[in-house]
């Protein structure tokens, strides 16, 4: 009997500590009633909610003219990306590009942090379970779930609208391949980046390794998080150009982000998209080959009647926000 009594309360100690494990690595599997504060930020956003955007993992709000508000939304789960976050953060965003309403975008989490990264407990049976025995088969299949993973954050990249991202608290593993497929990137003063996985096994595989180091131009530091998955804090992100500002709270670095994200969309979204794309374009080519696919670009875009409605309002000391663009 008292073998019998005792064997559960090993089994359910090791669970325990197993599922503490994971949830230091910000995978906590267990539910937690939002705190006051989450629900209020979640009771501002239910105001706005942006149409044709409905989703489990994340919400979409319209909070200003021509901008859209990502939010990672799992707080109850510190924003840990599962099954249903990849999924829709490609839904989402290629919903964007063809919204020719919105101008700028900007992403952030709900409730304590940014995100805890990959929820293992949720993402386990995808990812670490063989369907078959055949080495060949069960490769071709990871390579595909890989690839589709890499799209949760190159449809970013992809999209021409301009995306801000503003980090709170922990942007852990999986944030960091978020955060560096946008363009611009704030946080706020308690933020700190971690690319985690060698911490679980893993090579990070979605971005990070690929983009972090253009991102900070240095190599010997790219090579020392991501080896020993250390956290980053803000000001060490600030200063080796991680993030370009550094915010006292949240609430700061959003008003500060949607304050970027309403200049950003002032302007014509001609010459805004038209230079994302050549960014991008050039960050991966030859100086040569930037020059000759810009030549191809502007041959046709300079035609637009945007040129000439932006130099007069220049010529007349107009705020570019006065200025009515066409829709793109």
């Amino acid at each position: 009997m008292a073998a019998a009594v005792v064997a559960p309360h090993r089994f359910r100690d090791l669970l325990t500590r197993r599922l503490t494990g994971l949830n230091s690595l910000g995978l906590s599997p267990s539910l937690h009633l939002m705190g006051s504060s989450a629900q209020d930020e979640a009771s501002r956003a239910a105001l706005n909610e942006a149409p044709d955007h409905s989703y489990e993992s994340l919400r979409v709000t319209a909070p200003q003219k021509h901008i859209l508000h990502v939010q990672l939304n799992r707080p109850e789960k510190r924003n840990a990306m599962n099954k249903a976050f990849w999924r829709e953060m490609v839904v989402c965003f290629n919903k964007i590009v063809d919204d020719d309403d919105c101008r700028a975008v900007v992403i952030s989490g709900a409730g304590k942090m940014f995100t805890a990264g990959i929820d293992l407990v949720d993402m386990a049976s995808e990812l670490f379970k063989p369907q078959g025995t055949d080495v060949a088969r069960n490769s071709w299949q990871l390579r595909s779930l890989i690839t589709r993973y890499q799209e949760t954050f190159s449809v970013i990249e992809k999209c021409p609208k301009p995306v801000i991202a503003a980090t709170h608290g922990g942007c852990i593993g999986g944030g960091v391949d978020l955060i560096t497929a946008c363009d611009i990137r704030y946080c706020a003063q308690d933020a700190f980046f971690q690319v985690k996985e060698v911490d679980v096994g893993l090579a990070a595989d979605v971005g990070t390794l690929q983009r972090l180091p253009r991102v900070i131009g240095n190599q010997s530091l790219v090579n020392e998080l991501a080896f020993t998955a250390r956290k980053m804090m803000a000001d060490e992100a600030l200063n080796s150009g991680l993030v370009s500002r550094v915010f006292p709270d949240k609430e700061v670095m959003l008003d500060a982000a949607f304050a970027l994200a309403s200049e950003i969309s002032s302007r014509s979204p001609v010459a805004v998209q038209g230079t994302k794309i050549n960014l991008i374009y050039s960050r991966d080519h030859s100086v040569t080959d930037g020059l000759n696919f810009m030549k191809s670009w502007n041959m046709s875009m300079l035609q637009t009647e945007d040129v000439i409605k932006s130099v007069q309002a220049l010529v007349e000391k107009k705020d570019l926000k006065t200025v009515t663009f066409s829709k793109l």
